[in-house]
């Protein structure tokens, strides 16, 4: 007898069949695409090649001799994973080392090195914040620090992005005693706006709050040598957690948190996700700590990304489009309309670039875009094929 197909019957089941986002992801497939082969910054899909202008791999380490010879090593020395959590017997040698030169590369007492940048900076707010706390959050922080607001039970107040005076008034109407977290990007990877830090820890120093920064996309970015974005604003001492990823400037995966020796054992005390998750694998760990040397050791690197970020949005200007008044390598293009925006990438895309569609709920209304970054290692010829396709379709839908 042919057993009964139930799945349709109960109402997740529904869900996942009737939902309407899915079944308008995958008529236009915009996302999940997957890439046949990628050298340097070209790759292939479906045969095709294409420019690649949405990586986060900012420095472009990703097949730099020193990185891949690091992660080759790691693996040979320690094999292919570390079989279970750090807390338990999960943590190595190899992971210790690394933390140790994050932290003294980032000016921090200590580091703790997790499986994911997303992971790290949900710890960075729910191993801290608690129920009766409040938590100070930029409307526009990044999913993973929303994430760690909802688990750690405090209250949120946001306030306007990159809005001191709206923050400050928020703080006005709250109890001097109340304990409080302030949480904000050091870069906004979708606008390309820099926080004004300087301003956000004077504030978090004034009403006695602990600072959480988000330095994913300003680590190896921004900063003298790359150190980061509190680096670049003078104000390491005054931030009480910095997290961030390996998956960007370092061309690997995995993430930390740095800070007072006394937070970061505090963390591991009490952070569910540092506790239960596995820890970052030999590879990952030595192609990070390769691509950091080399970062010191190669400053070329990151002056190229900066010559070619000035390029790519002397570009976008010279066609009138708008960049959302980005000041760094992650470069939105706004379209402001959902439809307007998928024919626009797509156009890109038909053209031989290979770019991100981002529209709402993932950006503000009227704030569909096209989500572009600036990489160290594109080349002119890169150039002249990216202006072509964006003045075809710049043409065709604006």
């Amino acid at each position: 007898m042919a057993l009964l197909n139930l799945g349709s019957k109960n109402p997740i089941a529904k869900r996942c069949e009737s939902d309407s986002l899915t079944k308008e992801r995958l008529k236009y497939n915009p996302l999940y695409l997957s890439l046949d082969r990628q050298e340097a910054t070209r790759v292939w899909l479906q045969g095709e090649e294409k420019v690649m202008l949405t990586s986060n791999e900012y420095l472009g380490l990703g097949e730099h001799p020193k990185v891949i010879e690091g992660g080759k090593k790691a693996m040979d020395e320690w094999g292919s994973g570390t079989t279970g959590a750090r807390s338990a017997n999960g943590s190595r040698y190899f992971h210790e080392r690394l933390e140790e030169k994050i932290a003294d590369f980032l000016g921090k007492e200590a580091c703790h090195v997790s499986v994911a940048g997303y992971v790290s900076c949900i710890t960075s707010v729910a191993a801290f914040a608690q129920r009766g706390d409040v938590v100070l959050a930029d409307k526009n922080n990044h999913s993973s620090l929303v994430s760690g607001m909802k688990l750690s039970d405090a209250r949120v107040e946001r306030f306007s992005h990159n809005n001191v005076a709206d923050l400050e008034d928020i703080l006005s109407y709250e109890k001097s005693k109340t304990p409080k977290l302030l949480v904000f990007d050091g870069i906004y990877s979708m606008e390309g706006h820099i926080a004004p830090v300087r301003e956000l820890v004077e504030v978090a120093k004034n009403h006695d709050c602990f600072a959480v920064m988000d330095d994913a996309h300003g680590f190896g970015v921004m900063g003298e040598g790359g150190r980061g974005t509190a680096h670049h604003f003078g104000v390491t001492d005054e931030l009480d957690i910095i997290c961030g990823s390996f998956s960007k400037a370092l061309s690997s995966t995995g993430g930390f948190v740095v800070g007072s020796r006394a937070a970061i054992e505090y963390l591991r005390t009490h952070s569910k996700q540092t506790i239960f998750s596995a820890a970052i694998s030999p590879a990952a760990a030595g192609c990070a700590e390769a691509a950091l040397e080399v970062l010191q050791t190669e400053p070329e690197h990151l002056e190229k990304l900066w010559e070619n970020t000035k390029r790519l949005k002397g570009i976008y200007e010279s066609i009138g489009l708008d960049t959302w008044g980005s000041d760094t390598p992650a470069i939105p293009v706004v379209i402001g309309d959902r439809m307007r925006a998928y024919f626009f990438w797509k156009t890109l895309l038909e053209n031989g670039v290979f770019s991100i569609l981002s529209t709402t709920p993932a950006v503000p209304p009227g704030k569909d875009l096209i989500r572009t970054a600036a990489s160290a290692r594109h080349t002119e010829e890169d150039f002249e094929i990216i202006e072509k396709a964006f003045r075809i379709a710049a043409k065709k839908h604006l």
